[in-house]
């Protein structure tokens, strides 16, 4: 007994001379614990000389956390592609100086790093469809492998679309596909897709439940949520386009770091293929961004650099993340407020074109269906990007008069249809 004693606390002694001995480095995350739990250990494991102290912040939290007088963090390491892009203008980073081959900085033409390396992408997550199989083999509904599918009138009622203004993960979906289609392309597609579907308002995770109660067959969702759901015995499945947008998160080390080294070693545990390899675990379920560790990849799991191969498309990041509140609030005048309208339009212009496919009037129909108060080339423009990232009263009457005009159009289109169907039935 005595001697069991002693050996305990000689072990002991030895920990904390070891606990005391290495060095502390600071990381700011919004990471979950189940995250945070398997690259801490394990980086601990390979580093004994660093120990990890996790500050966790959400996005909005970290940045007035960050831009207090001389914050203590060594490294910044989360999905907040806004937060990065912000900080990175403001200085705030200092260049990784780790080895960062075999890092791609793009998975395709989808850009995930910093073109001028301040912070590099250290995993990332796909945009794409959770479907209830029971669903769309009751209804004698394909698997969805792409988002012009889901513009069939046939999917009419049974689609779940997050509204982008209200759920998280939404406003770099909706520009993904407006860049992967075009921009009047896209918003064809998405209105047409928004007049089958019923618009989600919040919670990331109600679409995932949604699908998986059997409520709808489909909803469009981020990959991580609906694998999650998956592990927890929900009964959906999911597929992701031909065109997969991305969502990535990265890493990167604060020019104000007190632990340098601490610092890089952490960012490059993160992205070795040790770290990287953790990601395919069951509770993180995150893409990898280095493509030689997908050789060691569970079975079924995705692989977007093989995906880039079946469709690529180039996307420019920082254009997205500028434009984000504008994309929103045109959702909200095309989409949200007057959905019932745009439904009803699209249900008459789909009846004319199945009753009388050759009548020009359908043309002119569609027209003013897809009519956008903002063009290509407005939508990139700083000072109405700036409008709708700080609203004001201009916003206010910008957006009134978006809400009239919009109207006006919906309504022009349904009566062309509507004219139509009078005449052949």
């Amino acid at each position: 007994m005595k001697y069991a004693k002693r050996l305990f606390f000689v072990c002991l002694l030895l920990w904390s001379q070891l606990s005391i001995a290495a060095e502390k480095v600071v990381v700011l995350t919004s990471y979950p614990q189940e995250v945070i739990t398997q690259f801490e250990a394990a980086f601990e494991q390979a580093y004994p000389n660093f120990r990890l102290e996790i500050l966790w912040r959400q996005s909005r939290d970290a940045m007035t956390y960050l831009h207090q007088p001389h914050p203590s963090v060594d490294v910044y390491w989360t999905p907040a592609q806004r937060n990065f892009a912000t900080l990175a203008q403001e200085g705030a980073f200092r260049p990784l100086d780790i080895d960062l081959h075999g890092l791609p900085k793009k998975i395709g033409g989808f850009q995930i790093s910093d073109p001028d390396g301040q912070y590099v992408a250290s995993e990332t997550a796909g945009y794409g469809m959770a479907y209830h199989l029971g669903e769309l083999q009751r209804f004698h509904f394909p698997i969805p492998d792409d988002w012009k599918m889901l513009a069939s009138p046939d999917f009419k009622g049974h689609i779940a679309l997050p509204i982008p203004s209200k759920v998280g993960y939404a406003p770099m979906l909706m520009d993904t596909l407006l860049q992967s289609e075009g921009w009047e392309s896209g918003w064809n597609l998405l209105g047409q897709i928004a007049a089958n579907a019923d618009l989600a308002q919040s919670g990331a995770t109600f679409i995932s439940d949604d699908v998986g109660r059997g409520r709808v067959a489909v909803g469009i969702t981020i990959d991580f949520f609906a694998t999650s759901a998956i592990a927890n015995g929900k009964p959906l499945r999911f597929a992701y386009p031909k065109k997969v947008g991305y969502s990535p998160a990265h890493i990167g080390i604060f020019r104000e770091s007190q632990q340098l080294a601490g610092a890089r070693a952490f960012a490059q545990f993160v992205l070795s293929e040790q770290g990287q390899r953790l990601l395919f675990h069951a509770d993180i379920r995150k893409l990898p961004v280095r493509p030689a560790v997908y050789a060691h990849k569970p079975t079924g799991y995705f692989d977007p650099f093989a995906a880039v191969l079946r469709a690529a498309y180039s996307y420019d990041m920082a254009a997205g993340l500028a434009r984000q509140e504008l994309v929103s609030a045109l959702f909200d005048a095309l989409i949200t407020r007057p959905h019932q309208a745009l439904t009803t339009m699209w249900d008459a212009i789909r009846q004319a074109e199945k009753y009388a496919p050759n009548d020009p009037r359908i043309a002119l129909a569609r027209q003013h269906a897809n009519w956008l108060p903002v063009s290509s080339a407005q939508i990139n423009d700083a000072k109405l990007q700036q409008m709708f990232i700080q609203r004001n009263d201009q916003t206010a009457l910008l957006e009134q008069q978006w809400d009239a005009d919009i109207a006006l159009h919906y309504a022009e289109a349904t009566q062309l249809a509507q004219a139509i169907l009078g005449e052949v039935k």
